[in-house]
């Protein structure tokens, strides 16, 4: 085959990088976003933050600050006629030193403030105080247990027993490995046997929370009524229920637990409430719950009965070009300086116009959601209209990607509290009328209604679908059911309760 040259002309489409970095500022979220700001401030000379705008929000806090210094100096004045113990402590330090002569030397010979040596003394026990001990918390459970251990006097045997049984320990406080498998881990020149271990078990269960190293629920909830005061009118009662008629409990047949108990409705009632106040979850008040926190977006308010749109001042600090650079460019010059100024003078101007596109896209479609769901921001989530991505994208004209990208991990703040774009959206269900309704609003329709439901009779999924059918809104059994279990609301065998 001879090699040959060919000329073609086509067209296509080409992504370029100011429109490709436009796309990414536009789907990062809050902290992201941050994060791509400090980059680009770190990376490029010619960004720079507006100290200005920084400045304002901290005048506040530096007037603050000095009426505070203020306070504090007019609290601490001393009498005249009193030394204070700075001082003394500066008396004892010459005013003339000489040249070789080191700081610790002079800090050892001279004597430290009395004030200073008085509060360490008063507020410690000799040498044993520990800022650490006072202040530090303990990081999970287990940490938790190992501390409460430490503070044990026991053999080092039941010591290395105890380390073993607090490893098998989880989240929740239960002791997910069998008391066999422990003796065989010891070992074995230790002839350590399996009541030792239950021995030790038996002294872990009585650490803090109560109910902790439990085996199973049953376990679990008996630890938590041993430890409840003697005193406790309905603690027979429920030891009784909880060791021997558990099965029964979980089943909600409470005319059997009344004639295994011999108890009328009013005593099982006082049970049933006293039990449910224990917790089948005791690690849960010792694991550590990180807080996670949610920057909004885009800020809704009602001002003068009109709803006002308006991005998020603090999501990401203001840049500028830094003009002292900018004016160092010379457009004749060549030279390396020269166009390392302009390649960044040109990056800048790029990312804070893909800054203010992103801007301006989000304020745009979070004005366009707030005009289609007014409704729900008035009367709450029933009165919630079906959108669709599509609806948006054709209403600021701009594609569905696009529009998908914008509601991504962001948060507008309303009255109602904060939620993420994507909340809006929901698909409809037909109504009798013809009309359309929210699944949104449906949900919030079944959690209204299982809410003032009767104890004795929970409703099923089929009874809502009928009461909803009644209401003009079609809607069948699974499709509660799948909302039911989406907003984790057991089924109606579950929900029956005595009291």
């Amino acid at each position: 085959m001879k090699a040959s040259l060919q000329l073609k002309m086509g067209q296509q489409l080409t992504m370029t990088p100011q429109l490709q970095q436009a796309i990414r500022l536009l789907q990062l979220s809050t902290l992201d976003l941050q994060q791509e700001i400090q980059n680009a401030l770190d990376s490029n000379p010619l960004l720079d933050v507006d100290e200005e705008f920084e400045g304002d929000n901290n005048q506040d806090i530096n007037s603050q600050s000095e009426e505070k210094i203020e306070t504090v100096t007019a609290s601490d004045e001393h009498p005249s006629n009193e030394p204070t113990a700075a001082d003394d402590w500066s008396e004892n330090i010459p005013d003339e030193l000489s040249t070789d002569s080191d700081w610790d030397d002079t800090w050892q010979a001279s004597a430290a403030p009395t004030s200073m040596t008085e509060n360490h003394s008063s507020g410690s026990s000799g040498d044993d105080y520990d800022m650490d001990s006072r202040n530090g918390s303990t990081d999970d459970l287990q940490d938790h247990l190992l501390w409460q251990l430490n503070l044990t006097p026991m053999s080092d045997n039941d010591h290395l027993i105890a380390i073993n049984i607090i490893e098998g320990v989880d989240d929740d406080g239960y002791l997910k490995v069998a008391l066999e498998d422990i003796v065989e881990s010891l070992d074995p020149e230790l002839e350590i046997e399996l009541d030792e271990v239950e021995a030790v078990l038996n002294l872990l269960q009585q650490f803090e929370p109560s109910g902790v190293c439990a085996r199973n629920l049953q376990e679990c909830l008996s630890l938590q009524l041993r430890q409840l005061p003697q005193e406790t009118p309905w603690r027979p009662l429920a030891q009784t229920l909880i060791d021997q008629h558990i099965d029964l409990l979980g089943s909600k047949d409470y005319a059997a637990l009344m004639r295994k108990l011999k108890v009328k409705e009013d005593e099982l009632k006082l049970v049933i409430r006293g039990i449910q106040e224990l917790n089948p979850r005791p690690g849960s008040q010792i694991d550590p719950q990180t807080s996670e926190y949610v920057i909004p977006d885009v800020m809704v308010r009602k001002i003068k009965g009109e709803w006002r749109v308006e991005l998020n001042p603090e999501i990401a600090p203001k840049l500028r070009i830094n003009d002292h650079y900018a004016s160092m460019v010379k457009r004749a010059d060549s030279s390396a300086d020269n166009n390392f100024i302009k390649d960044h003078l040109q990056e800048a101007r790029w990312f804070l116009k893909s800054l203010q596109s992103r801007n301006e896209t989000l304020l745009k479609v979070a004005m366009k959601i707030v005009e289609y769901q007014q409704d729900f921001l008035e009367q709450g989530d029933e009165a919630m209209k079906p959108l669709v991505l599509h609806d948006i994208a054709e209403a600021v004209g701009m594609h569905e990607s696009t529009i998908s990208r914008v509601t991504t991990q962001k948060y507008m703040h309303t009255p109602a509290g904060i939620f993420e774009l994507k909340y809006f959206f929901s698909s409809h269900v037909s109504t009798t009328s013809g009309g359309e309704c929210s699944s949104t609003a449906i949900r919030a329709m079944i959690k209204k209604l299982i809410a003032v439901e009767s104890a004795k009779k929970p409703l099923s999924d089929s009874k809502i679908a009928n009461i909803l059918e009644e209401e003009g809104i079609k809607v069948a059994r699974r499709t509660v059911a799948k909302y039911r279990e989406a907003m984790h609301i057991p089924p109606s065998n579950e929900r029956k309760r005595l009291v």
